[in-house]
């Protein structure tokens, strides 16, 4: 059964940096491997609805970003070591949110509802 599992969440002053991973097992049906789908980054910020922050698709091109985040964060995947990443930087304490992994077959979709695969999710608090 697939399965994602993200880790790296924590405290981070306004300005800094943080790096989540997101370790994917588990995608081993005969053409239905990794990298066949489309790795997202989704966030939850308290008393909001999820939002779609980053997508890589199999080949790792072309990516897509979030207005409120491009410019400062940057998905990358491996497929061969079954990872993606998110890279944040001069974090704001509006990115302050639980990061949640996602996989979908094929075609990138910013919908919560078209995600085959999700996450428990890491949570990201910036404040000082």
């Amino acid at each position: 059964q697939p399965q994602l599992v993200e880790s790296g969440g924590g405290l981070v002053q306004p300005g800094g940096s943080l790096t989540l991973s997101c370790a994917a097992s588990g995608f081993t049906a005969p053409g239905l491997t990794l990298g066949v789908y489309t790795l997202s980054w989704f966030r939850q910020a308290p008393g909001k609805e999820r939002e779609a922050v980053s997508c890589t698709t199999g080949g790792g091109i072309p990516t897509n970003y979030a207005d409120s985040v491009r410019g400062r964060f940057t998905i990358s995947r491996d497929n061969d070591k079954n990872m993606v990443y998110l890279q944040m930087n001069s974090l704001k304490p509006e990115d302050t949110a639980v990061y949640y992994c996602a996989a979908r077959f094929l075609r990138r979709s910013n919908y919560v509802r078209d995600q085959n695969y999700w996450g428990e999710g890491t949570l990201v608090t910036v404040s000082s």
